[in-house]
This record gives C-alpha cells, sequence and structure tokens, in this order.
C-alpha cells in the first residue's frame, strides 16, 4: 500500500490523459493538462464527473457514486476534518481564558476637549478661540522656490511630445 502511494506522488510517472487515451502526461504537469485537454474535448467532459477528494479523479458520471465511496483520497479529507474538530476544541478553552485589559481612554471626552478645529483640506485652516493666536490665518506652505508659481493651465503643446519638432 505505502510503495502505491509514494508512486502515485512521483512527479516524473507517466498519467494517462482520462480525455485523450493517446495522452502520456507526467504527474507534476497533469491538472493543467486536465484543464487544457478539459476545454479541447468538451463531448468527453460531458460524459465524466469530477471526483470531489481529488480533481485529478475524472470518472464516467455513472460511476461517480461507487468511486467516492472507495477513493483512497476520503480517507486523507476524513482525516484532516477529524484533526481541526480536535484542534478546534482545544481553541475554544485558550480563548476562553483570555480577559480584556482595562481602558482608561474616552474618546467622546477628549472630543469635547479639543481646542483646535478639525483640518478640513481646501478651507483656511483657523485657531481656536482658546488660542492666543485666535485671529491669525494659517497659511498653505508651498514646495516651490520664491518667486516660482504653480501653472493655472497646461501648455496646448506637451514640449515631451512634440519630439523636437519645435
Amino acid at each position: 500500500m505505502e510503495e502505491t502511494y509514494i508512486d502515485s506522488l512521483d512527479p516524473e510517472k507517466l498519467l494517462q490523459c482520462p480525455y485523450d487515451k493517446n495522452h502520456q502526461i507526467r504527474a507534476c504537469r497533469f491538472p493543467y493538462h486536465l484543464i487544457k485537454c478539459r476545454k479541447n474535448h468538451p463531448d468527453v467532459a460531458n460524459k465524466l464527473a469530477t471526483c470531489p477528494f481529488n480533481a485529478r479523479h475524472q470518472v464516467p458520471r455513472a460511476e461517480i457514486s461507487h468511486h467516492i465511496s472507495s477513493c483512497d483520497d476520503k480517507s486523507c479529507i476524513e482525516q484532516d476534518v477529524v484533526n481541526q474538530t480536535r484542534n478546534l476544541g482545544q481553541e475554544t478553552l485558550a480563548e476562553s481564558t483570555w480577559q480584556c485589559p482595562p481602558c482608561d481612554e474616552d474618546w467622546d471626552k477628549d472630543l469635547w476637549e479639543q481646542t483646535s478645529t478639525p483640518f478640513v483640506w481646501g478651507t483656511a485652516n483657523y485657531c481656536g478661540n482658546n488660542s492666543p493666536a485666535s485671529n491669525i490665518v494659517v497659511e498653505h506652505k508651498s514646495n516651490l522656490a520664491s518667486g516660482m508659481r504653480v501653472p493655472k493651465s497646461l501648455p496646448y503643446v506637451l514640449p515631451w511630445k512634440n519630439n523636437g519638432n519645435a
């Protein structure tokens, strides 16, 4: 049994395509070939069903229920489900001992105690009433050198699109 399991994991092992019996595909390329060949042979694809435990298993639709009951990959999936349910029970015990740390923050109180007005893009920003400089307007700063300004519009023809034909 273990010897056949090791053989099925060999990436160089040749497998026969279920859509075209003349195709011998390496095991490492088999999933990609199945997708491609399924598109090329839609008449055969309609007669085959995909195993829910291993997408590499393509069996005739009439035999799918028998295949599902005897599929070797079914035991691997069932074992994973059993392991997950066991781990889930252990995780719930660990989570139940955790307690939320105390919080001293009061965001509503901080909001009411805030002295400056909130920042709003595109509007003049004034200092709050409690500030000593309550009548001073804060101006937007520019990263341009002094004496330069941002253009109000782009030129009709951009120089780099002119291909040097000025």
